[in-house]
Formats: structure tokens, sequence, C-alpha cells
């Protein structure tokens, strides 16, 4: 990542005095990047622009290729551009001023995009699936529990370009937290693309741990005597967007385990062994993820089969009923027959019967408890 054109240990340092003034001359000289583009009249997606020399964020505003030119002709410098959606007409200004291939650009775009590392010539391109957990008080059929998003990155021997789709995991907090290493900044734009995996990783852990809650919150009302078919809708939920947090995790795996084994001959040695924890952690994260499909599964299975219990309860109570009621349909039905029985004639007959139908109907409800049916 360093880049000697012949003028000597000045240029290492942060940008030497005279260096520094024709630069200020160029940047107040040269046409900066507009909020609005001109011939759309999109806002631009241009978020943050800086120069980083030595490992130290440059002041000011930079135009890219203002701070791209800084950065060819001296050392140790490279340019940080972040961008949030960006138009096609925009990225392809970018792309002419830092000379990047057509295909990647075009993929930066769109999003949804598959976790990938891709060189083209001098130039890496990288792709990652983001994910966001989103708090709710009661899980519904159309609520949302992850919220998923891009991040790709162009990165070449002196600039990294962030290009973010969605706001899944935004790179704010990354920049405020580089500005104060330094030292892993030395190492160049890959120091800044180990920080963006990081981030992404940590994110995805913290929404494996919410989901994780969720499936608990679940699991402990499934045998629940309230909630219904309430239940199987939460489950089914919950599982629904597992399966899109997955898509997130799982293809994140193998392109992160290319970085972190060396794979790609110019990511620094040191920052490889960053990587190599940001893998650890994705993999512990990938291990909790298959074992939530998992319980997902038999949490499911176990409310399907509740409700095949339930329903046979229902059954049996049913019948029960209908075998108390059998009784007296066989009892009245014989006697409302118009026939001459010699027992009408008793005086008592009638409440006799009554109090007898009775009885034998209190006999079989309580028969029918003790064996569960009731």
């Amino acid at each position: 990542m360093v880049h000697d054109d012949g003028t000597g240990r000045s240029l290492s340092r942060a940008l030497a005095a005279p260096v520094r003034r024709a630069m200020d001359r160029m940047r107040s000289a040269a046409p900066t990047v507009e909020i609005t583009d001109v011939t759309t009249g999109h806002h631009s997606g241009v978020v943050d622009c800086a120069l980083y020399v030595d490992g130290v964020r440059q002041p000011g505003d930079w135009n890219y290729r203002d701070a791209l030119t800084a950065a060819r002709g001296t050392r140790d410098a490279f340019v940080w551009l972040g961008l949030k959606e960006p138009d096609a007409h925009e990225l392809a200004d970018i792309a002419d001023a830092f000379d990047l291939h057509e295909l990647p650009v075009e993929d930066a775009v769109k999003s949804h995009q598959r976790p990938k590392v891709e060189r083209y010539g001098d130039m890496t391109f990288v792709t990652m699936r983001t994910a966001r957990y989103i708090e709710h008080a009661e899980l519904t059929e159309t609520s949302e529990v992850v919220e998923s998003g891009d991040v790709m990155m162009f990165i070449g021997e002196h600039f990294i370009i962030t290009v973010r789709h969605g706001d899944a995991a935004r790179l704010a907090p990354v920049r405020a937290g580089l500005n104060d290493k330094h030292d892993l900044l030395k190492q160049g734009p890959w120091a800044v693309a180990y920080a963006v995996y990081d981030l992404v990783v940590d994110i995805l852990i913290e929404v494996a741990s919410a989901i994780e809650e969720d499936i608990a919150i679940v699991e402990d009302s499934v045998f629940a005597r309230q909630g219904g078919s309430g239940r199987i809708q939460r489950i089914y939920q919950l599982k629904r967007e597992l399966m899109e947090f997955k898509r997130a995790v799982l293809p994140l795996q193998r392109p992160l385990a290319g970085l972190a084994s060396g794979q790609l001959a110019n990511v620094p040695a040191e920052i490889r062994r960053y990587f190599r924890d940001v893998n650890d952690h994705l993999t512990r994260t990938v291990e909790q993820v298959m074992y939530f499909d998992d319980l997902l599964n038999s949490i499911l299975q176990a409310r399907l089969a509740q409700v095949t219990v339930d329903q046979n309860n229902d059954m049996r109570k049913i019948a029960a009923w209908a075998g108390i009621a059998a009784f007296w349909t066989f009892v009245t039905g014989i006697y409302g027959m118009n026939l001459d029985m010699p027992e009408k004639d008793w005086k008592y007959f009638y409440p006799v019967l009554l109090a007898l139908m009775v009885a034998i109907s209190l006999g079989l409800y309580r028969a029918f408890r003790r064996s569960g049916w009731l």
C-alpha cells in the first residue's frame, strides 16, 4: 500500500508545507461536489470524502478527484469516499475518476447483491448483506423483525469507496472510531475495509441475540392456554425473518474466510489478523443461526402436535356431551311413543323418572371427567 514517487521522506509526513499549500490552491480552484446533481436534480450520494496521510485524516472538505490526485502523489496516503445509494450517472463519474471496472460499478447501483470478493486488476470489489433488528411490541402477520441492506466496497492502492444501500449498517461510527486509530489506518484502505466488516458482523451478532430472545418468548408461549392460532403465525413470521437473516449471514462466510486466510495477496498481513478475529465472530453467529432454524422447526412441530391434541380433546368433549344427550333422547323417545305402559299410571312416575335421568347423567359426567374426556 506504499507508493514512492521519488520525492523522499518529506512527503511521508502529513503533507509538507509547500505541498499542502499547493493542494489548498487545488481544492479552492477546482469545482467541488454539489449536493444536487444539476443534470438530474437528484441529491448527491456522496456522504463523506476524506484524505488520510500516514493514518491521519487531513482537514478540509475534499473533492474526490482532488483527494485522489493528492493521495497518488503522496506516500502512505489514501482516499475514503463514502456513498449512500448513488444513481448510475453519479457512480459513472466516480468510476471514471477512479478507473473502476464497469461490471462492479453496475452491481453497486443495485441492492441485494450476494456477498462476494472479486478482483478486477489492481482493484478489489467487495459486497456484503447487512441486517438490522427492528424493535416491536408483538409479532403480527405483517410485522418485520429484520431489515436488510447492502454495503459494497471498491478497494484500490490509494482509495476505498464504500457504497451503502439501506440503513441497516450506518458507517458514521466507523469513521469516528478510526479517526483515533492512526496505527491501524497506516495499513491503508484495507484497514477501513476491516472496520466495515467488523461493524457489519457486530450488528449481525446483535440481531442474532435479539432473535434469540424472540424465539425464547415464542417457545414459552407454545404450551400456554391462551393465544390460539396466533402462536403459529408468530412462529412462521420468525422463521421467515430468520431466512432473511440467513441470507445475510451464511453467504458471508466464504469471502470473509478468504480475506482472513490470505487468498488476496494485497491484504496486509497485519490486517489479515484482524479479519481472522471477525471471521471467528461470524462463525459463532452462523452456528447460532443454524441452531435457531432447528429450534424453530421443533417449536413449530410441537405447536402443530399440540393443535392435533387439542382437536382430539375437543372431539372427545363433544362425544362425551353427545353421549349424555343421547341417554336423554333414548328415554324421552321411548316414553314419547303413544303406547299403553302400566308404569305411566303411577302418580310419582314422572318425578322419579326425571330424578333417575338426572342421576344417571351426573354419573356419566363424573365418569367422563375421571377419564379425561371432560
